[in-house]
């Protein structure tokens, strides 16, 4: 199994994953969504409130502020130390105290520890009119995105199989193919139609040149066809901010060899050959 990675920053990973079978891709895909924690509000004190949004309103949308995360310094509740009672070491808190005329945003959060700050200070939370005010204290915890879309690492997660494109002899360059295309893969050169260099992954693998080829009166069968290798496969992911694409890709894999490992064990167990 192999990743060759086409671009990575903190941000944004593509790769392509070669030697993998479409379940492991599948469970890597979901492990990366649901499966690293984030920090996320999940418990806010309104003091005080005449903004235009119920006191329901304004949890929901300080809860979908993605919150930086060091996962070496917070420890989800169920393992803290604390029992979940919420010291610093499972709990990031945050206070606001904002008054009117003004646009209330995610930079007005301040938090106790500033790892932990909002990690866009743009973010719209409520407009004030003058006269209004909103003053909260607010309660971050680890949780996974298994539990709520919150805590969701990921903005986009996704993954294909990564296209193969065939030119037969019987391509005469007609070009109708390199119309068709919608996101200009081919182009014809002498006589016979060939994919752009480097385009090769963006194909989308819709057989669009495939009927436009049959539409050209070639024959039965079209000169160019669009197939999938079974075992490769095309990854985007996208991070919120709240932790480096590597890291999500490092904690989802890390996820998957200890389920593995649980597996194996209990599997081991009920066989009677457990390890020692």
């Amino acid at each position: 199994m192999e990743i060759e990675f086409a671009s990575l920053d903190d941000s944004l990973a593509r790769f392509t994953l070669s030697g993998a079978s479409p379940a492991f891709a599948n469970a890597f895909r979901r492990a990366m969504i649901g499966e690293v924690p984030t920090l996320a509000i999940e418990d806010v004190r309104i003091y005080d409130n005449t903004s235009a949004l119920f006191d329901e309103m304004l949890a929901h949308r300080l809860g979908l502020i993605p919150l930086k995360t060091d996962l070496s310094v917070y420890s989800t509740q169920d393992t803290c130390s604390c029992g979940g009672a919420g010291c610093p070491g499972c709990t990031a808190t945050y206070t606001l105290s904002v008054e009117g005329p003004r646009m209330v945003t995610s930079s007005d959060l301040i938090p106790q520890d500033p790892g932990a700050a909002p990690v866009y200070d743009n973010i719209p939370i409520v407009k004030l009119t003058k006269g209004q005010k909103l003053v909260i204290e607010a309660r971050a915890i680890l949780n996974t995105g298994r539990a709520h879309a919150k805590w969701q690492a990921t903005l986009v997660c996704g993954y294909k199989n990564h296209p193969v494109i065939t030119v037969s002899d019987v391509c005469d360059a007609c070009g109708m193919c390199v119309e068709e295309c919608p996101r200009d893969i081919l182009v014809a050169k002498g006589k016979k139609v060939q994919v752009a260099e480097g385009k090769l992954p963006e194909c989308s693998m819709c057989r669009l040149c495939e009927r436009a080829c049959l539409a050209s009166g070639i024959g039965d069968e079209p000169a160019i066809k669009i197939t999938a290798e079974p075992d490769r496969f095309i990854f985007v992911v996208e991070s919120d901010g709240s932790l480096p694409a590597k890291e999500i890709m490092n904690r989802a894999l890390s996820f998957i060899r200890e389920q593995a490992d649980e597996l194996e064990k209990q599997l081991g167990e009920l066989s009677g050959d457990e390890k020692k």
